[in-house]
């Protein structure tokens, strides 16, 4: 069991969720206050994607991921800044001429999915470590061994630390050799993912084999989608990991009750102190990370 704890909030995602949920934040402005109020509620790290402030539509403009930071950094709240960089590897095909994309494609190289990390030097970058048949029809994500090794290099040139985010056991695989090839730095961060059609089913017993699979040392959260988000933070504590919940992963409190940001971190809060663990502050969570202390 783990008894010091860091909570991620992932705040809004790239899903379409914002047609189903009042709460889940789109322009820079409602994403920083979100990720305010999560850090408010206990959350030490905020994952954050942005979006179309228009449209509600996943966007990769660094312009808003680095307001979305500077408004952070304005309220002088103490966060880790963790900034998706897994954007530009979406492919959605024709099934019967597969060489046609079609709308919805955003497929760009590993290093073009990191100029906001290059500009912006976050704590934390993701790094989604494999491909993916992306749910049902033909979305496919893309994420190459190529394009990975490319991505990891840059960003350990840069000094952020990459959170790996692993969908599936041959990613962890992966990863691991990234490791081995000298791409990746200790601590290792890991983010089990869970639930996501059609990677690793959001089983305890498939979370315990990739447990069993990190390399020795290896910092590691886990998360589910939906209704398992809560029992989820249960499972990765028991194990031994940290947590991540949020809206970018599920948007509901209790059945028929939207939530906010805050709620859910607030929820794991409970949870994680109801099973005799402590919440880890984000200097504390730096100092397992391995990150570089607050400036």
């Amino acid at each position: 069991m783990n008894h010091e704890v860091i909570i991620t909030c992932a705040l809004t995602g790239a899903g379409d969720t914002v047609r189903r949920s009042p709460h889940v934040p789109v322009t820079p402005e409602q994403i920083a206050a979100s990720a305010v109020e999560a850090a408010g509620a206990g959350a030490a790290v905020v994952h954050i994607h942005v979006r179309d402030p228009e449209t509600g539509e996943p966007s990769r403009d660094p312009r808003l991921y680095a307001e979305v930071v500077e408004r952070i950094k304005e309220t002088g709240t103490d966060v880790v800044i963790n900034l998706t960089a897994g954007m530009g590897g979406d492919l959605v095909i024709d099934p019967d001429r597969p060489l046609r994309q079609l709308p919805g494609t955003d497929l760009v190289s590993g290093l073009e999915r990191l100029p906001h990390v290059e500009e912006l030097l976050p704590d934390i970058c993701t790094l989604d470590c494999g491909s993916l048949n992306f749910g049902d029809g033909s979305n496919l994500y893309v994420s190459t061994p190529d394009m990975l090794r490319a991505g990891a290099k840059r960003i350990q040139e840069l000094g952020v630390r990459p959170e790996l985010e692993i969908f599936d056991t041959g990613q962890l695989w992966f990863a691991k050799q990234l490791l081995a090839e000298g791409l990746l730095d200790d601590p290792t961060v890991f983010q089990l993912c869970m639930g996501i059609p059609w990677g690793a089913p959001a089983d305890p017993g498939v979370l315990q084999s990739m447990v069993h699979m990190l390399p020795e040392g290896a910092r590691w959260a886990s998360f589910a989608l939906g209704r398992m988000q809560m029992p989820w933070v249960a499972q990765s504590i028991l194990l031994g990991g940290h947590v991540r919940v949020g809206l970018e992963d599920n948007l509901y409190l209790s059945k028929g009750v939207r939530a906010t940001n805050g709620q859910l971190v607030e929820r794991a809060v409970q949870i994680t102190e109801l099973l005799g663990a402590t919440v880890a502050t984000p200097d504390r969570a730096r100092a397992l990370l391995g990150l570089k202390p607050r400036t």
